[in-house]
Protein backbone atom coordinates (compact mmCIF):
# COMPACT_ATOMS: atom_id res chain seq x y z
CA UNK A 1 0.00 0.00 0.00
CA UNK A 2 1.78 3.48 -1.10
CA UNK A 3 2.24 6.38 1.66
CA UNK A 4 -0.61 8.14 0.11
CA UNK A 5 -3.03 5.47 0.56
CA UNK A 6 -2.13 4.54 4.06
CA UNK A 7 -2.84 7.62 5.04
CA UNK A 8 -6.22 8.16 3.57
CA UNK A 9 -7.44 4.80 4.63
CA UNK A 10 -6.38 5.83 8.50
CA UNK A 11 -7.71 9.21 8.00
CA UNK A 12 -11.40 7.18 7.21
CA UNK A 13 -10.54 4.73 9.83
CA UNK A 14 -10.64 7.58 12.17
CA UNK A 15 -13.71 9.19 11.21
CA UNK A 16 -15.81 5.63 11.41
CA UNK A 17 -14.07 5.55 15.21
CA UNK A 18 -15.02 8.64 16.41
CA UNK A 19 -18.75 7.81 15.46
CA UNK A 20 -18.80 4.37 17.31
CA UNK A 21 -20.98 3.90 19.85
CA UNK A 22 -18.96 2.85 22.77
CA UNK A 23 -17.39 6.20 22.76
CA UNK A 24 -20.06 8.52 21.82
CA UNK A 25 -22.73 7.34 23.21
CA UNK A 26 -21.98 6.88 27.58
CA UNK A 27 -21.73 10.16 28.18
CA UNK A 28 -25.90 11.18 26.99
CA UNK A 29 -27.29 8.09 29.51
CA UNK A 30 -30.14 9.26 31.05
CA UNK A 31 -30.30 9.24 35.00
CA UNK A 32 -32.32 6.17 36.56
CA UNK A 33 -36.30 6.17 36.17
CA UNK A 34 -38.77 5.93 39.04
CA UNK A 35 -40.40 3.41 36.74
CA UNK A 36 -38.94 1.21 33.78
CA UNK A 37 -36.24 1.76 31.25
CA UNK A 38 -37.65 0.49 27.75
CA UNK A 39 -35.16 0.85 25.01
CA UNK A 40 -35.64 0.75 21.73
CA UNK A 41 -34.17 2.22 18.18
CA UNK A 42 -34.04 1.12 14.53
CA UNK A 43 -31.07 1.83 11.95
CA UNK A 44 -27.32 0.60 11.13
CA UNK A 45 -26.19 1.33 14.67
CA UNK A 46 -28.72 0.68 16.81
CA UNK A 47 -27.03 -2.48 18.10
CA UNK A 48 -24.22 -1.28 18.60
CA UNK A 49 -25.58 1.47 19.90
CA UNK A 50 -27.98 -1.22 22.26
CA UNK A 51 -24.53 -3.02 23.46
CA UNK A 52 -23.55 0.50 24.97
CA UNK A 53 -26.51 0.95 26.82
CA UNK A 54 -26.10 -2.28 28.29
CA UNK A 55 -22.91 -1.91 29.03
CA UNK A 56 -22.70 1.37 30.64
CA UNK A 57 -26.35 0.85 32.93
CA UNK A 58 -26.23 0.02 36.16
CA UNK A 59 -30.00 -0.94 36.61
CA UNK A 60 -32.75 -2.90 34.90
CA UNK A 61 -33.95 -2.77 31.78
CA UNK A 62 -35.51 -4.30 28.68
CA UNK A 63 -35.75 -3.51 25.14
CA UNK A 64 -35.99 -4.23 20.90
CA UNK A 65 -34.11 -2.54 18.50
CA UNK A 66 -33.91 -3.41 14.46
CA UNK A 67 -31.08 -3.37 12.29
CA UNK A 68 -29.55 -3.92 8.85
CA UNK A 69 -29.09 -7.64 8.21
CA UNK A 70 -25.41 -8.52 9.41
CA UNK A 71 -25.33 -5.40 12.13
CA UNK A 72 -26.04 -7.55 14.57
CA UNK A 73 -24.56 -7.56 18.15
CA UNK A 74 -24.98 -9.54 20.90
CA UNK A 75 -26.44 -8.21 23.35
CA UNK A 76 -28.24 -10.19 26.83
CA UNK A 77 -30.89 -7.65 27.67
CA UNK A 78 -32.32 -5.88 24.80
CA UNK A 79 -33.49 -8.05 21.82
CA UNK A 80 -31.53 -7.43 18.29
CA UNK A 81 -33.57 -7.63 15.43
CA UNK A 82 -32.19 -7.59 11.89
CA UNK A 83 -34.07 -6.65 8.78
CA UNK A 84 -33.63 -5.48 4.96
CA UNK A 85 -31.98 -2.22 3.89
CA UNK A 86 -32.64 -0.16 1.94
CA UNK A 87 -35.69 -1.47 0.86
CA UNK A 88 -37.98 -2.85 3.33
CA UNK A 89 -38.95 -6.61 3.88
CA UNK A 90 -41.19 -8.12 6.09
CA UNK A 91 -39.07 -8.99 9.09
CA UNK A 92 -38.98 -4.82 9.73
CA UNK A 93 -42.31 -4.52 9.51
CA UNK A 94 -42.58 -7.15 12.18
CA UNK A 95 -39.55 -5.73 14.13
CA UNK A 96 -41.71 -2.12 13.84
CA UNK A 97 -44.94 -3.81 15.18
CA UNK A 98 -43.18 -5.42 18.12
CA UNK A 99 -41.68 -2.05 19.33
CA UNK A 100 -44.99 -0.24 18.88
CA UNK A 101 -46.58 -2.92 21.38
CA UNK A 102 -43.18 -2.57 23.37
CA UNK A 103 -43.88 1.17 24.31
CA UNK A 104 -47.66 1.17 24.59
CA UNK A 105 -49.60 1.11 28.50
CA UNK A 106 -46.27 2.83 29.95
CA UNK A 107 -46.48 5.27 32.73
CA UNK A 108 -45.51 8.85 33.64
CA UNK A 109 -43.00 7.49 35.85
CA UNK A 110 -41.15 4.91 32.80
CA UNK A 111 -38.86 6.13 30.18
CA UNK A 112 -38.18 4.87 26.41
CA UNK A 113 -34.61 5.47 25.30
CA UNK A 114 -35.25 5.23 21.40
CA UNK A 115 -31.79 4.79 19.86
CA UNK A 116 -31.78 6.11 15.85
CA UNK A 117 -29.30 6.07 13.48
CA UNK A 118 -28.94 6.59 9.75
CA UNK A 119 -30.73 3.47 7.80
CA UNK A 120 -33.96 3.34 10.24
CA UNK A 121 -36.26 5.03 7.58
CA UNK A 122 -36.19 1.17 5.68
CA UNK A 123 -35.85 -1.17 9.07
CA UNK A 124 -38.61 0.86 10.76
CA UNK A 125 -41.10 -0.37 8.62
CA UNK A 126 -44.88 0.22 9.29
CA UNK A 127 -47.14 1.25 6.54
CA UNK A 128 -49.66 4.27 7.11
CA UNK A 129 -53.03 2.07 7.32
CA UNK A 130 -54.51 0.88 3.80
CA UNK A 131 -50.70 0.50 2.52
CA UNK A 132 -49.24 -2.47 2.37
CA UNK A 133 -45.51 -3.41 2.27
CA UNK A 134 -45.56 -3.36 -1.34
CA UNK A 135 -46.40 0.03 -1.23
CA UNK A 136 -43.64 1.08 0.84
CA UNK A 137 -40.89 -0.81 -1.46
CA UNK A 138 -42.19 0.31 -4.67
CA UNK A 139 -41.83 4.05 -3.65
CA UNK A 140 -38.40 3.15 -1.90
CA UNK A 141 -37.18 1.91 -4.94
CA UNK A 142 -38.69 4.87 -7.28
CA UNK A 143 -37.10 7.36 -4.66
CA UNK A 144 -33.54 5.70 -4.64
CA UNK A 145 -33.72 5.68 -8.35
CA UNK A 146 -35.24 9.27 -9.09
CA UNK A 147 -32.39 11.78 -7.34
CA UNK A 148 -34.43 13.17 -5.01
CA UNK A 149 -31.69 14.34 -1.53
CA UNK A 150 -32.45 12.51 1.25
CA UNK A 151 -34.44 15.09 2.91
CA UNK A 152 -37.34 14.97 0.19
CA UNK A 153 -36.90 10.90 0.23
CA UNK A 154 -37.95 10.95 4.30
CA UNK A 155 -40.55 13.70 3.76
CA UNK A 156 -42.12 11.28 1.24
CA UNK A 157 -41.44 8.12 3.63
CA UNK A 158 -43.08 10.21 6.66
CA UNK A 159 -46.13 10.57 5.02
CA UNK A 160 -46.72 7.32 4.63
CA UNK A 161 -45.89 5.66 7.30
CA UNK A 162 -47.58 4.47 11.27
CA UNK A 163 -44.50 5.02 13.15
CA UNK A 164 -42.25 7.84 11.30
CA UNK A 165 -42.99 11.62 12.04
CA UNK A 166 -43.22 11.56 15.81
CA UNK A 167 -45.50 8.80 15.69
CA UNK A 168 -43.90 6.35 17.64
CA UNK A 169 -42.66 9.33 20.17
CA UNK A 170 -46.75 9.81 20.48
CA UNK A 171 -47.00 6.15 21.22
CA UNK A 172 -44.71 6.36 24.23
CA UNK A 173 -46.72 8.81 25.70
CA UNK A 174 -47.24 9.57 29.19
CA UNK A 175 -43.75 8.23 29.28
CA UNK A 176 -40.72 10.33 28.89
CA UNK A 177 -38.90 10.33 25.52
CA UNK A 178 -34.87 10.49 25.48
CA UNK A 179 -33.54 9.87 21.92
CA UNK A 180 -30.03 9.93 20.90
CA UNK A 181 -29.54 9.82 17.61
CA UNK A 182 -26.20 9.19 15.26
CA UNK A 183 -26.49 11.50 12.25
CA UNK A 184 -26.22 10.50 8.63
CA UNK A 185 -28.02 13.40 6.92
CA UNK A 186 -26.57 17.19 6.00
CA UNK A 187 -27.40 19.39 8.36
CA UNK A 188 -28.09 17.00 11.45
CA UNK A 189 -31.90 17.68 11.16
CA UNK A 190 -33.52 15.41 13.36
CA UNK A 191 -36.67 14.95 11.30
CA UNK A 192 -34.74 13.71 8.28
CA UNK A 193 -32.68 11.10 10.45
CA UNK A 194 -34.57 7.45 10.04
CA UNK A 195 -37.12 9.88 8.99
CA UNK A 196 -37.84 11.54 12.29
CA UNK A 197 -39.83 8.60 14.59
CA UNK A 198 -39.50 10.44 17.77
CA UNK A 199 -39.47 14.20 16.87
CA UNK A 200 -42.30 16.52 15.26
CA UNK A 201 -42.57 16.78 11.66
CA UNK A 202 -43.21 20.17 9.99
CA UNK A 203 -43.88 19.33 6.58
CA UNK A 204 -47.25 17.57 4.70
CA UNK A 205 -48.73 15.42 2.77
CA UNK A 206 -48.60 18.62 0.58
CA UNK A 207 -45.24 18.94 0.78
CA UNK A 208 -44.60 14.80 -0.01
CA UNK A 209 -46.92 14.99 -2.88
CA UNK A 210 -45.17 17.96 -4.67
CA UNK A 211 -41.93 15.99 -4.09
CA UNK A 212 -43.59 13.08 -6.00
CA UNK A 213 -44.29 15.20 -9.07
CA UNK A 214 -41.41 17.03 -9.12
CA UNK A 215 -39.29 13.53 -9.77
CA UNK A 216 -42.14 12.21 -11.56
CA UNK A 217 -42.85 9.20 -9.23
CA UNK A 218 -45.77 6.97 -9.88
CA UNK A 219 -47.75 6.19 -6.97
CA UNK A 220 -50.04 3.19 -6.46
CA UNK A 221 -53.55 4.40 -6.08
CA UNK A 222 -53.53 3.66 -2.26
CA UNK A 223 -50.47 5.31 -1.45
CA UNK A 224 -51.95 8.45 -3.47
CA UNK A 225 -54.79 8.57 -1.67
CA UNK A 226 -53.42 8.60 1.51
CA UNK A 227 -51.23 11.99 0.91
CA UNK A 228 -53.98 13.43 -1.21
CA UNK A 229 -56.58 12.84 1.85
CA UNK A 230 -53.99 13.91 4.39
CA UNK A 231 -54.55 10.89 6.45
CA UNK A 232 -50.79 10.57 6.07
CA UNK A 233 -50.12 13.49 8.00
CA UNK A 234 -47.31 13.21 10.81
CA UNK A 235 -47.39 14.53 14.39
CA UNK A 236 -46.51 18.79 14.25
CA UNK A 237 -44.42 20.55 16.43
CA UNK A 238 -46.41 21.63 19.57
CA UNK A 239 -48.33 18.10 20.15
CA UNK A 240 -49.08 17.78 23.70
CA UNK A 241 -47.72 13.93 23.16
CA UNK A 242 -44.21 15.04 22.52
CA UNK A 243 -43.60 17.40 25.49
CA UNK A 244 -41.83 14.57 27.38
CA UNK A 245 -39.19 14.37 24.53
CA UNK A 246 -35.62 15.24 24.29
CA UNK A 247 -33.20 14.65 21.44
CA UNK A 248 -29.45 14.41 21.81
CA UNK A 249 -26.83 14.46 19.16
CA UNK A 250 -24.39 12.13 19.79
CA UNK A 251 -22.22 12.15 17.12
CA UNK A 252 -22.44 13.61 13.38
CA UNK A 253 -20.45 14.02 10.00
CA UNK A 254 -18.57 16.98 11.38
CA UNK A 255 -17.14 15.13 14.46
CA UNK A 256 -15.87 12.41 11.97
CA UNK A 257 -14.27 14.95 9.78
CA UNK A 258 -12.41 16.72 12.28
CA UNK A 259 -11.24 13.04 13.52
CA UNK A 260 -10.11 12.83 10.06
CA UNK A 261 -8.43 15.81 9.92
CA UNK A 262 -6.56 15.82 13.03
CA UNK A 263 -4.91 12.53 11.72
CA UNK A 264 -3.79 14.26 8.68
CA UNK A 265 -2.10 17.28 10.81
CA UNK A 266 -0.53 14.41 12.98
CA UNK A 267 1.05 13.46 9.53
CA UNK A 268 2.52 17.00 8.99
CA UNK A 269 -0.98 17.31 6.18
CA UNK A 270 -2.88 20.93 6.28
CA UNK A 271 -6.16 19.74 6.17
CA UNK A 272 -9.49 21.43 5.31
CA UNK A 273 -13.05 20.45 5.82
CA UNK A 274 -15.05 22.33 2.99
CA UNK A 275 -18.39 21.31 4.52
CA UNK A 276 -20.21 18.21 6.56
CA UNK A 277 -23.47 18.82 4.79
CA UNK A 278 -22.62 18.51 1.05
CA UNK A 279 -25.76 17.58 -1.55
CA UNK A 280 -26.22 17.17 -5.14
CA UNK A 281 -25.26 14.69 -7.94
CA UNK A 282 -22.48 12.63 -6.96
CA UNK A 283 -20.64 13.67 -10.77
CA UNK A 284 -21.39 17.33 -10.48
CA UNK A 285 -20.08 17.78 -6.91
CA UNK A 286 -16.96 15.43 -7.99
CA UNK A 287 -16.60 18.40 -11.23
CA UNK A 288 -16.15 20.95 -8.30
CA UNK A 289 -14.28 19.28 -6.10
CA UNK A 290 -11.94 18.60 -9.13
CA UNK A 291 -11.49 22.38 -10.20
CA UNK A 292 -10.88 22.94 -6.49
CA UNK A 293 -8.10 20.36 -6.25
CA UNK A 294 -6.39 21.19 -9.33
CA UNK A 295 -6.38 25.15 -8.64
CA UNK A 296 -4.48 24.11 -5.14
CA UNK A 297 -2.67 22.26 -7.53
CA UNK A 298 -1.31 24.57 -10.10
CA UNK A 299 -1.72 27.71 -8.14
CA UNK A 300 -1.82 26.91 -4.64
CA UNK A 301 -5.26 28.17 -3.78
CA UNK A 302 -6.90 28.53 -1.75
CA UNK A 303 -4.61 26.43 0.24
CA UNK A 304 -1.01 25.41 -0.68
CA UNK A 305 -0.27 21.75 -1.10
CA UNK A 306 0.57 19.18 0.48
CA UNK A 307 -2.63 19.48 1.68
CA UNK A 308 -5.99 17.11 2.01
CA UNK A 309 -10.00 18.23 1.21
CA UNK A 310 -12.48 16.77 3.23
CA UNK A 311 -15.84 16.75 2.93
CA UNK A 312 -18.60 14.86 3.74
CA UNK A 313 -22.74 14.85 3.34
CA UNK A 314 -24.92 12.68 1.08
CA UNK A 315 -25.03 13.00 -2.81
CA UNK A 316 -27.37 11.35 -4.74
CA UNK A 317 -27.23 9.27 -8.19
CA UNK A 318 -29.77 9.77 -10.74
CA UNK A 319 -29.75 6.10 -12.21
CA UNK A 320 -29.51 5.55 -15.66
CA UNK A 321 -27.47 2.83 -16.30
CA UNK A 322 -27.81 -1.13 -15.59
CA UNK A 323 -24.25 -1.26 -13.60
CA UNK A 324 -23.39 -1.67 -9.88
CA UNK A 325 -23.02 2.00 -8.51
CA UNK A 326 -23.11 4.01 -5.12
CA UNK A 327 -22.94 7.78 -4.51
CA UNK A 328 -18.96 7.29 -3.69
CA UNK A 329 -17.46 5.60 -6.71
CA UNK A 330 -19.76 7.80 -9.04
CA UNK A 331 -18.05 10.43 -7.28
CA UNK A 332 -14.76 8.70 -7.69
CA UNK A 333 -15.02 7.76 -11.46
CA UNK A 334 -16.05 11.69 -12.20
CA UNK A 335 -13.44 13.04 -10.21
CA UNK A 336 -11.07 10.87 -12.12
CA UNK A 337 -12.18 11.66 -15.30
CA UNK A 338 -12.53 15.43 -14.09
CA UNK A 339 -8.58 15.21 -13.07
CA UNK A 340 -7.76 13.50 -15.85
CA UNK A 341 -4.35 11.67 -14.55
CA UNK A 342 -3.45 14.83 -13.17
CA UNK A 343 0.14 14.13 -10.73
CA UNK A 344 0.52 14.37 -7.22
CA UNK A 345 -3.82 13.93 -6.55
CA UNK A 346 -5.08 10.88 -4.82
CA UNK A 347 -8.36 10.11 -3.03
CA UNK A 348 -11.05 8.29 -1.42
CA UNK A 349 -14.36 8.54 -0.82
CA UNK A 350 -16.38 5.68 0.85
CA UNK A 351 -19.89 5.67 3.19
CA UNK A 352 -19.11 4.94 7.30
CA UNK A 353 -21.60 2.25 7.14
CA UNK A 354 -19.31 0.04 5.29
CA UNK A 355 -21.71 0.43 2.43
CA UNK A 356 -21.89 2.02 -0.64
CA UNK A 357 -25.02 1.88 -2.77
CA UNK A 358 -26.68 -1.94 -2.13
CA UNK A 359 -22.68 -3.51 -2.02
CA UNK A 360 -21.11 -4.44 0.83
CA UNK A 361 -17.86 -2.58 -0.20
CA UNK A 362 -17.48 1.08 1.55
CA UNK A 363 -15.96 3.04 -1.31
CA UNK A 364 -12.55 3.20 -3.55
CA UNK A 365 -9.52 4.35 -3.73
CA UNK A 366 -8.33 7.03 -6.53
CA UNK A 367 -5.03 7.73 -7.86
CA UNK A 368 -2.77 9.75 -10.71
CA UNK A 369 -2.57 6.28 -12.68
CA UNK A 370 -6.38 5.31 -12.30
CA UNK A 371 -7.27 6.20 -15.76
CA UNK A 372 -4.19 4.59 -17.20
CA UNK A 373 -4.02 1.57 -15.70
CA UNK A 374 -7.89 1.14 -16.69
CA UNK A 375 -7.21 2.06 -20.52
CA UNK A 376 -4.46 -0.43 -20.59
CA UNK A 377 -7.11 -3.27 -19.27
CA UNK A 378 -9.93 -2.53 -22.05
CA UNK A 379 -12.01 -0.72 -19.55
CA UNK A 380 -13.76 2.60 -20.79
CA UNK A 381 -14.27 4.88 -17.80
CA UNK A 382 -16.61 7.60 -19.43
CA UNK A 383 -18.62 4.83 -20.40
CA UNK A 384 -18.56 3.24 -16.87
CA UNK A 385 -20.07 6.28 -15.47
CA UNK A 386 -22.78 6.37 -18.14
CA UNK A 387 -23.37 2.93 -16.78
CA UNK A 388 -23.47 4.33 -12.89
CA UNK A 389 -20.86 1.02 -13.06
CA UNK A 390 -18.49 2.78 -10.56
CA UNK A 391 -18.15 -0.49 -8.15
CA UNK A 392 -17.33 -2.49 -11.29
CA UNK A 393 -14.65 -0.15 -12.34
CA UNK A 394 -12.83 -0.29 -9.22
CA UNK A 395 -13.40 -3.34 -8.26
CA UNK A 396 -11.76 -4.26 -12.03
CA UNK A 397 -8.65 -2.27 -11.00
CA UNK A 398 -8.75 -3.86 -7.40
CA UNK A 399 -9.14 -0.34 -5.75
CA UNK A 400 -12.58 -1.37 -3.95
CA UNK A 401 -12.45 -0.18 -0.14
CA UNK A 402 -13.95 -2.66 1.90
CA UNK A 403 -14.49 -2.16 5.94
CA UNK A 404 -16.84 -5.00 6.66
CA UNK A 405 -20.04 -3.43 8.63
CA UNK A 406 -18.87 -0.51 10.66
CA UNK A 407 -21.84 -0.84 13.34
CA UNK A 408 -22.04 3.32 12.48
CA UNK A 409 -23.32 5.57 10.40
CA UNK A 410 -22.59 9.13 10.06
CA UNK A 411 -22.69 9.43 6.20
CA UNK A 412 -20.51 9.70 3.27
CA UNK A 413 -16.72 10.67 3.68
CA UNK A 414 -14.47 11.89 1.04
CA UNK A 415 -10.94 13.19 0.83
CA UNK A 416 -8.60 14.19 -1.37
CA UNK A 417 -4.85 14.48 -0.47
CA UNK A 418 -2.61 16.71 -2.79
CA UNK A 419 0.76 17.13 -2.70
CA UNK A 420 3.69 19.04 -4.76
CA UNK A 421 3.78 17.32 -8.15
CA UNK A 422 5.27 18.35 -11.34
CA UNK A 423 3.43 21.27 -13.54
CA UNK A 424 3.76 19.50 -16.85
CA UNK A 425 1.92 16.57 -17.83
CA UNK A 426 0.64 14.34 -20.22
CA UNK A 427 -3.81 13.38 -20.08
CA UNK A 428 -5.25 10.66 -21.02
CA UNK A 429 -7.50 9.84 -23.28
CA UNK A 430 -10.86 9.35 -21.40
Amino acid sequence: MSQQRALLRSMFDAAVAAAQPALCLPPHLPPRPRGRLVVIGAGKASAAMARAVEDNWDGPLEGLVVTRYGYGVPCSRIEIVEAAHPVPDAAGIEAAQRILRKVQGLGADDLVLALISGGGSALLAAPAPGLTLEDKQTVNRALLRSGATISEMNCVRRHQSALKGGRLAAACHPAKVRSLLISDVPGDDPIDIASGPTVPDPTTCADALAIVRRYDIELAHGVRAVLESGAGESVKPGDARLAGSETRMIATPQMALEAAAAVARQAGIAAHILGDSIEGEAREVARVMAGIALQVASRGQPFAPPCVLLSGGETTVTVRGKGRGGRNVEFLLALALALNGRPGIHAIAGDTDGVDGQEEIAGAWLAPDTLARALARGIRPRERLDDNDGHGFFEALGDSVVSGPTLTNVNDFRAILITRGPQNFRGHSK
